[in-house]
């Protein structure tokens, strides 16, 4: 397969995650935060679709850990780069788990319970993405500007997960945390994305 194509692949695949994402945190994960019962009880199947976005990103995580090793297999630290990835789409995976039992549950303390449990593997999964952004920050020659924010998104990610297991008052601090986070990581990673549909791939890409 040539670099077009797999950057096309790569590309669209990143878009996968981004959509399926944003339904899962910020439509479902927040609605079994906020009401917890009510969510299992009458919007279960937004519940289910919310797992299956998950799991979606999971699986086009692999995706894009295949694209961008192809893309990149001749720099020194795109294997290691690729491995880190890999552990987070796998941890995700597993977290996974956990907001399947809360379809189960009748309480709100442990369908709450479950969806901490969810969160705080996903932050071990993260600190492992952490890792691979900044390595691929390294990979990846041009735009510079992108790799630039890829390795602050890293940095950050890294910064947050962090805080969330040292701070004791990480959920007053989670607004900041998040802004910091989100910043460089849509402008990081959502470049790059549309770099690769656009550009990557073509002739001296690289």
């Amino acid at each position: 397969m040539n670099s077009r194509k797999l950057s096309i692949i790569t590309g669209v695949s990143y878009l996968i995650i981004f959509f399926a994402a944003i339904f899962a945190n910020f439509v479902m994960l927040e609605s079994l935060k906020q009401n917890p019962l009510e969510t299992i009880r009458l919007n279960h199947m937004a519940v289910r679709f919310g797992i299956l976005a998950f799991l979606i990103t999971a699986l086009f995580d692999v995706v894009v850990a295949w694209g961008l090793f192809n893309l990149y297999r001749k720099h020194q630290f795109t294997r290691l780069s690729t491995y880190f990835r890999l552990m987070h789409a796998a941890i995700m995976g597993v977290a996974v788990f956990a907001l399947v039992l809360t379809l189960n549950l009748d309480s709100a303390n442990e369908i709450l319970y479950q969806v901490n449990v969810f969160e705080i593997i996903w932050l071990i999964g993260l600190f492992f993405f952490c890792a691979h952004l900044i390595l691929l920050s390294t990979i990846i020659k041009k735009p510079k500007w992108i790799a630039v924010f890829l390795t602050v998104a890293g940095i950050m990610y890294m910064v947050d997960t962090a805080a969330h297991f040292l701070l004791p008052n990480y959920a007053e601090l989670a607004g900041v945390f998040l802004a910091l986070v989100a910043v460089p990581s849509i402008f990081g990673e959502m470049a790059f994305t549309v770099w690769l549909l656009v550009k990557g791939g073509k002739e001296n890409w690289n």
